[in-house]
């Protein structure tokens, strides 16, 4: 451990053990702070070591090229919650580390709607706020009053969801993420609405049960594409005939096509060469060049 920083900090960590499509190169450094001030502790040690430092969360979103990164990647692993009871409507305060599915489930039991749509969402709350996650009729931005952040390193500020500009799938904060000190999320506020705890288990298991339908088996991100206004990206690449193309051991889902698989042994290259594939080609045929979704160290 590094002198005067108090939190462990692992040296060349393989980022595949923090990706949910399992690839990734070397971190130089990665560490876990689980608090505001082991936060700043890390941040002030990566300035004063001139490193670029990088915080993720679940890595649900993320792919590490196979390069790794020669600075610093860190997950924020608070996840402590409050809920302000205000009779048929409620506030939740919520650290970033949290997960989202877990949260909408345990709110949902106990007869809290706003976040049942995330059930089956893989990342965490952090990371929904950052990328304004969403699904099933429902997105961050519908529900944030506003996130606490780590400014700088060192600041620690509350911006409101309009301070955020949220658009679709994109936040200011996801704009901000390649400077070498980026906003950290810290947690957020949302707001809540009291419902029958009936019907929200009941649609929460119609979500698990559509969801599970859609999913590919294997090792994946979820949607590697945004979809593009009035289309979906998904539709565009299997018109254009590239559902089960594969480089390697990843593969463009024979069973939905905005999915890359990693079948085991695939490396950041192959799902790049992917995700290039299926840009092009979908630029050549249609005119349309699909955005990306997932986030690229």
């Amino acid at each position: 451990m590094p002198a005067l920083l108090s939190i462990p900090l692992r040296t060349d960590e393989p980022m595949a053990r923090h990706t949910s499509w399992r690839v990734g190169g070397l971190a130089r450094y990665y560490a876990e702070p689980a608090t505001p001030a082991e936060a700043i502790a890390l941040a002030t040690w990566a300035t004063d070591q001139q490193l670029p430092l990088i915080w993720i969360g679940r890595g649900t979103n993320l792919l590490v090229r196979d390069e790794g990164f020669a600075g610093v990647i860190a997950v924020y692993r608070g996840q402590r919650w409050e809920l302000h009871d205000q009779g048929e409507s409620a506030e939740l305060w919520i650290e970033a580390g949290a997960p989202m599915a877990g949260t909408a489930r345990r709110l949902a039991a106990m007869g809290w709607a706003g976040l049942e749509w995330a059930e089956g969402l893989p990342g965490t709350v952090g990371g929904a706020i950052v990328g304004n996650a969403g699904c099933y009729g429902g997105n961050v931005a519908g529900q944030l009053i506003a996130a606490e952040l780590l400014m700088n390193g060192c600041e620690r500020v509350e911006w409101s969801s309009n301070d955020l500009a949220y658009t679709y799938r994109e936040s200011i904060l996801k704009q901000m993420q390649h400077t070498p000190l980026p906003p950290l999320v810290l947690a957020g506020r949302f707001r809540l609405q009291r419902a029958d705890p009936t019907v929200l288990t009941a649609r929460m298991a119609a979500i698990a049960a559509e969801r599970k339908q859609k999913t590919p088996a294997g090792s994946s991100c979820g949607s590697v594409f945004k979809n593009p206004p009035g289309d979906f990206a998904g539709r565009l690449i299997e018109a254009v005939g590239l559902k089960g193309a594969r480089i390697g051991d990843a593969e463009i889902s024979p069973i939905h096509a905005n999915y890359i698989v990693n079948h085991g042994q695939a490396r950041a290259a192959d799902i790049l060469a992917l995700i290039d594939l299926a840009r092009t080609t979908v630029a050549e045929r249609f005119g349309i060049t699909l955005q990306l979704e997932v986030r690229i160290i």
